[in-house]
């Protein structure tokens, strides 16, 4: 499984969301994460703040974040057991993010 996030320099809320989902892809499922840093804005595509998985641009259900359910429907063929713990730590890197989000009002 391949990775790619494109961030902006430095990261910000979504583009920092994005890397923890990788980083937590690469630790649960051993994927090679490969984070670039880009000045282009188009999100869920080929700027900025944007995940692919396998060579494609995820894209979120609500059109505006990706969310873990919308990385976990993307995957099939790994055990449940996995797929928890990856769960797990998808949903804490989201609420991480909006706990600094909070934080910054």
């Amino acid at each position: 499984m391949q990775v790619r996030v494109i961030s902006q320099q430095p990261p910000g809320g979504r583009c920092s969301l994005y890397a923890d989902y990788a980083e937590a892809l690469g630790q649960c499922l051993g994927a090679e994460v490969e984070v670039i840093f880009s000045g282009e804005r188009c999100a869920h595509g080929e700027g900025f703040p944007a995940l692919w998985l396998n060579g494609q641009a995820m894209q979120p259900a609500d059109g505006v974040i990706l969310m873990p359910e919308d990385i976990l429907q993307k995957l099939d063929g790994i055990a449940a057991e996995r797929m928890a713990q990856l769960a797990a730590r998808l949903n804490a890197a989201l609420e991480a993010m909006l706990v600094r989000a909070d934080a910054s009002c």
